[in-house]
């Protein structure tokens, strides 16, 4: 039982630590600014009907 815990220990402190290095770096917006051409030449293409 304490091995489980230990290793559900060990799962949450290396993803808050993940989630502060994300955090520190900007690393969500970074990746967004790299894949928004992308989904923007993707959304362009859709036709779109524009009743009002």
């Amino acid at each position: 039982m304490l091995k489980v815990l230990l290793i559900i220990a060990i799962v949450f402190i290396c993803l808050f630590v993940l989630s502060l290095i994300v955090y520190f770096f900007n690393l969500d917006m970074k990746l967004t600014s790299a894949i928004q051409p992308l989904l923007a030449k993707h959304y362009d293409k859709i036709k779109r009907d524009r009743k009002i």
